[in-house]
């Protein structure tokens, strides 16, 4: 990163109570990339972290993905599909996952937009995510749900997601 970078707290929500989808909206543009650390606590069922932009429903995202378990390693791809991959974890499994999520160059409006997401959980995998939503349009909103579909599962309570603006990037 460049001298004098800086990641700038924009929002943070810790679910209560289990939540079908969690949503950043109302996104300045005043940085040039966001970042969001998510916490989520122990869930069950599908556990991809999914993400659309600007709620986006169309088939304008793409992924591609690398994971492994320290004894097998794993890649795949997805194109045209409603949402993109934030963070991926396979199996129908209880499971805590922590996901760094990227989007770069946000604020762009000639663009497509590309996000990188890393996903750890000790007990199961890491991975590396690198999607890109096929729309030009500014982010202004940023919608998380876990599962195949969008949303399939609840994200459970005490989950937290922490949005940060980068000046600078």
């Amino acid at each position: 990163m460049a001298a004098g970078s800086t990641y700038t707290p924009l929002a943070t929500q810790t679910l209560g109570s289990a939540a079908a989808s969690v949503t950043f909206s109302s996104i300045s543009g005043a940085y040039t990339d966001l970042i969001v650390i998510a916490n989520i606590a122990q869930s069950a069922g599908s556990n991809s972290l999914r993400f659309r932009l600007n709620g986006d429903t169309g088939s304008n995202y793409s992924a591609t993905y690398l994971r492994g378990d320290g004894s097998t390693a794993s890649s795949g791809r997805d194109s045209s599909v409603s949402s993109g991959y934030a963070c991926d974890t396979p199996g129908n499994t209880s499971f805590n996952l922590m996901c760094i999520f990227h989007i770069m160059n946000y604020s762009n409006t000639t663009t497509y937009k590309t996000t990188l997401g890393r996903g750890s959980n000790a007990a199961i995998e890491t991975d590396a995510v690198v999607s890109l939503w096929r729309n030009t349009a500014a982010v202004t909103s940023v919608q998380f749900a876990l599962g195949s579909t969008f949303p399939s599962n609840n994200i459970a309570a005490g989950s937290t997601f922490t949005l940060y603006g980068i000046a600078a990037a």
